[in-house]
């Protein structure tokens, strides 16, 4: 063990915790834990048909928006990395300014909405691999994810995943890291590639993004705000580095910068991805765009060789990014039951002293993930609504650390106390918002505020595309309120342990 590992052990224990999970992972490693829960290769892929389905080429503009937004939530997030590195990132933080409830929901929304979102990346396996090899289609002969035979092959791929990368988080947290490090690495290649092959493809200019599609059509301003739920669905999860801080040699340090850099090159990919596809695709005006998204796009510019390489490179960026929300989960799960604040918490907060890591957390979330993939078979419309559903989730849980940071702001935070420090073991500053600090929260909690009423709109075209489930239109309301009973009627009475008043960490 190093002298700056004993440091940072000691720096945990300043905040009430033993050093229990093994702190191995680097500067890439916990860069890599952010951007491959973002995952450009994979989300865009899924999603590229949406944003351009309801506002045509324009709704490129929507990207560098939501980029601009979740950038002021990042900076929020980086300043909080720097002074809380504790695993359970949302939690702990939205606890540390707003206090136990608060803390609570933030975590309870959190991990709701990380189990939906680690089950509907698992699911993205049945969009590519039976296009790689028919073999792989093991239930009916439809790949379709709408039809019956797509929909139950799809919870046999995702479960087969889901299992796999169970088993890699119970190992422990450096084969955790390796996989997640040799995947991101292809991801990242693998962005370039398609990026390359795009441009060099291109069958117009890169002002196809000035294109309407619908300028003549009333109500566009409408339809291009919708587009935007595109980009909104896929820049969340960069705060992870955040969620592995007890897993990360001088993660006051490492953190904020990874959580910053995680969101920016993968806005900056996927930018370059959407504006590649805009300008290779054969038509924008045929529909398949719209139906097929970047597949399309690939499919007719490469030969089936490398197009089959680049859908195994989208294979891989599936697997790192259901690992790495998953890995989050049960980091957050495991946090939340160290405070004693879930049922069977005795169980849920151990470590095993081998592998350095919380097992049952890693079981209990992926059991749950593929119990939520089950709801695919009966009606994938309801899951797809589910998955939108659970990205507001994500995002009131980022509202609860950034609305109550800027109160704790606006009342003197940060001080000169333990929880708040300026400066690291070696008496280097932190990375701070300084004087912008309220500007840059207040921006902040306005975006989080304006997205999720935007997110949770009851719109038709969104939550119930079929007409055949009317209520569905007020799914994003309704499923707020249960997952609000529902965290009333779980909150645990009894305090947390430790408490961060005691232990001189909560200001």
């Amino acid at each position: 063990m190093t002298l700056k590992t004993v440091e940072d052990n000691d720096d945990l224990a300043e905040f009430g915790y033993q050093q229990q999970l093994h702190r191995s992972l680097g500067k890439f490693e916990s860069f890599a834990a952010g951007f491959s829960f973002v995952s450009i290769l994979t989300t865009i892929f899924q999603l590229f048909g949406l944003g351009f389905g309801f506002a045509g080429p324009a709704f490129f503009w929507t990207w560098p928006l939501v980029f601009a937004g979740q950038f002021l939530v990042a900076l929020c997030f980086a300043e909080l990395a720097a002074r809380y590195p504790i695993s359970g990132a949302i939690y702990q933080w939205s606890r540390r300014m707003g206090g136990e409830v608060v803390g609570w929901f933030g975590g309870w929304f959190m991990i709701l909405a990380q189990i939906v979102t680690a089950s509907a990346a698992a699911i993205a396996l049945q969009v590519v691999m039976p296009a790689i090899w028919t073999g792989f289609q093991l239930v009916g002969d439809d790949p379709d994810l709408t039809s019956s035979s797509g929909a139950a092959n799809a919870v046999v791929l995702g479960s087969i995943l889901l299992a796999v990368t169970t088993t890699i988080n119970c190992i422990g947290v450096k084969w955790m890291s390796r996989v997640n490090s040799i995947g991101v690495v292809c991801e990242i290649v693998g962005v370039i590639a398609v990026v390359a092959v795009f441009f060099t493809h291109a069958q117009r200019g890169p002002d196809v993004v000035l294109d309407t599609g619908a300028s003549d059509q009333p109500g566009y301003l409408w339809a291009w705000i919708v587009s935007g739920l595109m980009a909104a669905y896929v820049m969340v999860g960069f705060g992870s580095a955040g969620e592995l801080a007890e897993e990360t040699r001088n993660p006051r340090r490492v953190a904020p910068r990874t959580i910053r850099l995680a969101l920016s090159v993968s806005a900056l990919g996927g930018g370059l991805m959407i504006i590649g596809a805009l300008m290779a695709a054969p038509s924008l005006t045929d529909g398949r765009l719209a139906a097929e998204g970047l597949p399309y796009v690939l499919d007719t510019v490469l030969s089936s060789p490398w197009g089959t390489v680049l859908l195994i490179d989208v294979c891989i960026a599936i697997t790192i990014c259901t690992l790495a929300i998953q890995t989050a989960a049960s980091r957050l799960m495991f946090s939340m039951a160290r405070d004693g604040r879930l049922p069977a918490s005795s169980v849920l907060s151990r470590v095993n002293p081998r592998t350095g890591t919380p097992i049952w957390p890693s079981i209990l979330i992926g059991l749950l993930c593929i119990g939520v993939l089950l709801v695919n078979v009966g009606n994938s419309a309801i899951f797809a609504t589910l998955a939108s559903v659970c990205i507001i989730l994500i995002y009131l849980a980022y509202l609860l650390v950034t609305a109550p940071l800027l109160y704790r702001r606006l009342r003197g935070w940060p001080s000169q106390s333990t929880s708040a420090r300026s400066v690291d073991a070696e008496g280097r500053p932190l990375f701070t918002l300084g004087k912008f600090g309220i500007v840059v929260n207040a921006a902040a909690v306005v975006y989080g505020v304006v997205m999720i009423v935007n997110l949770g709109w009851p719109r038709a075209e969104i939550f119930d595309p079929t007409g055949e489930y009317p209520l569905m239109v007020w799914a994003g309301p309704i499923s707020i309120a249960i997952a609000l009973l529902l965290g009333i009627a779980c909150f645990p009475h009894k305090k947390a342990h430790p408490n961060p008043v005691k232990t001189g960490v909560g200001e």
